[in-house]
């Protein structure tokens, strides 16, 4: 493929890395992790390999939903440091050639928000109507209720105006009325005032709840985000909106724009993440096989994001409840381990039970799944988490950067896990030395997939292994082909596919030494350890496998 065509592009093979300023790197000594500790570790980020950050609210706030509660939507929280901290941080990791963006957290405020007060101090407000506001609530629905340990409603009764306000999240967070124009024009103004800082797009918060819960309701709620895609692209071309939209795939699909793509351009893929859990919980490949199969193409110049952890709860609830105890039994079967009723609140590593064979193939399983593959901070190290902090708070924990934490010198902002994944055990300056570590296994992945472009360009099948453990799937684009295989089991295998249109080609391993040949019938014999990974670049024997996705100008 034309390098110049994907930079072009950027998102479409861009490795995003999601941090939490606050929990990352303190720079000033009080705890806290803030934009000053955080330019320190740019140098840490692109010797990585991501190509984009990925920010965590870092608005001025109370801090009772950590940091998505916010007061303000142009300033900085004043224990993350200033609006002159920022720009330094940009500036550095502009230099680095690393891309940022930010949350978007524009479904509800802070109910300490300006807004919000003034709204509430009178029903003849003029901002009384930036607020969704009923004098008798509609009869609550429990699938609607996000947080079922905290909340038993999404109305909340404001005894100073005598009316309802409905929030889809926390009470303390009235929910925004998009439906007004006026607060349209806000958020717009929002997002044009942090690109002319330098952002390159936003991580969109619940869409779903953005778009849909108005009133009066939009009479075709998908053209706000058309809009606000618009607005991005005349200020900056090559912005983005990475989507949070937990939905079935038939419904999803409208998000990206249907087959124009001027909406969301890039939409996590919470079906494919689930599916990825209950195959690894079974040791079965069946079931990301079968998601793989019945995921829709997005529109051009759209994309899927693949993710297998994220910041929140591990969230199973598109799963049967059949299949998500399958999935509690194998990775959370003890209740404090469990949240909503639907989720984990645990990192990958102890999910998988600190297995260092396991854990690498899991990640170059996501690496290699069509889509841009999107990572939360101390996934690269294996961190784990920490279940005495409450809720989704125990994944939230500061970066363990050497044996004694290296967060701060002062006591951290939350407290560090014990036993076998505290920082004496996994951290980063051990892992830079140590050849065989799960760091150098992510900058491994990390290079090999920048230098596939056909995993995020290319046209996927997924192929027939004739074993249920192994998943296999080819990836073309322009004439260059990527075979990729994962062995979910514990035993080794050995598997035949067929690659038709590779007869007589040679197949290059990427990940270690060595080179298969496929038949003249087009069938390649495939070894696979027991939870082994193979990356395998196709190439007639006269070309060399390093010119083999090169497109002939």
């Amino acid at each position: 493929m034309r390098m110049t065509y994907t930079s072009d592009v950027w998102w479409k093979n861009a490795v995003v890395y999601c941090l939490d300023v606050e929990t990352f790197k303190d720079g000033n000594g009080d705890g806290v992790g803030d934009f000053r500790g955080l330019t320190q570790q740019i140098d840490y980020l692109a010797g990585l390999g991501v190509t984009c950050l990925w920010l965590m609210p870092f608005f001025p706030t109370p801090n009772k939903d950590d940091g998505y509660d916010i007061t303000d939507f142009y300033s900085i929280d004043p224990r993350l440091g200033t609006l002159g901290d920022f720009v330094e941080f940009m500036r550095t990791a502009h230099d680095r050639g690393l891309r940022v963006i930010a949350d978007l957290v524009v479904n509800h405020t802070s109910d300490q928000h300006p807004w919000f007060k003034e709204a509430r101090s009178s029903r003849d407000s003029p901002r009384r109507d930036w607020y969704v506001w009923s004098d008798k609530p509609e009869p609550d629905n429990p699938e609607q209720i996000v947080f079922p340990d905290k909340e038993s409603s999404v109305w909340e009764y404001d005894e100073g105006s005598g009316q309802y306000y409905l929030h889809s999240f926390y009470r303390h967070q009235p929910d925004l009325n998009v439906g007004n124009p006026e607060v349209r024009d806000e958020i717009t103004r929002i997002l044009g005032f942090w690109m002319e800082l330098g952002l390159s797009g936003f991580r969109v918060d619940a869409v779903p709840f953005l778009i849909e819960n108005v009133n009066p309701r939009l009479a075709n709620p998908h053209e706000f985000l058309a809009d606000l895609r618009a607005f991005m692209t005349r200020r900056k071309g090559g912005s983005i909106l990475l989507g949070e939209v937990n939905v079935p795939y038939k419904d999803l699909i409208a998000y990206f724009g249907d087959g124009l793509g001027d909406q969301i351009t890039m939409c996590f893929d919470f079906i494919g993440m689930q599916n990825a859990w209950l195959s690894l919980a079974r040791n079965d490949a069946t079931p990301l096989a079968n998601a793989l199969r019945e995921r829709p193409k997005p529109p051009k110049d759209c994309q899927w994001a693949m993710f297998l952890r994220n910041h929140d709860e591990l969230t199973l609830d598109k799963l049967t409840e059949e299949e998500r105890e399958e999935v509690f039994r194998a990775f959370g079967p003890k209740k404090e381990m469990q949240i909503f009723g639907r989720g984990l609140r645990r990192r990958l590593p102890t999910m998988l039970g600190g297995d260092l064979r396991r854990i690498k193939m899991a990640y170059s399983l996501m690496f290699s799944l069509p889509g841009t593959p999107v990572i939360f901070y101390g996934e690269e190290i294996g961190m784990g988490e920490n279940l005495e902090e409450e809720g989704r708070m125990a994944v939230r924990i500061p970066m363990q950067w050497s044996e004694d934490g290296g967060f701060s010198q002062a006591p951290p902002v939350r407290d560090i896990p014990e036993g076998s994944f505290a920082p004496d055990r996994v951290n980063v300056a051990d892992q830079k030395r140590d050849t065989g570590s799960l760091l150098r296994w992510f900058q491994l992945l990390i290079e090999r997939y920048r230098e596939c472009p056909e995993l995020a360009w290319g046209e996927y099948t997924v192929l027939e292994t004739g074993h249920p453990a192994v998943l296999a799937h080819r990836c073309d684009a322009d004439g260059a082909t990527v075979v990729v295989a994962h062995n979910l089991c514990d035993t080794a295998q050995d598997v035949e596919l067929r690659l038709d249109g590779l007869e007589r080609f040679q197949l290059t391993d990427l990940l270690v030494d060595g080179t298969l040949e496929v038949s003249d019938q087009g069938v390649v014999r495939l070894p696979m350890d027991p939870h082994g990974c193979r990356w395998l670049r196709a190439s007639r024997p006269e070309i060399p496998p390093e010119d083999a996705s090169v497109k002939s100008l």
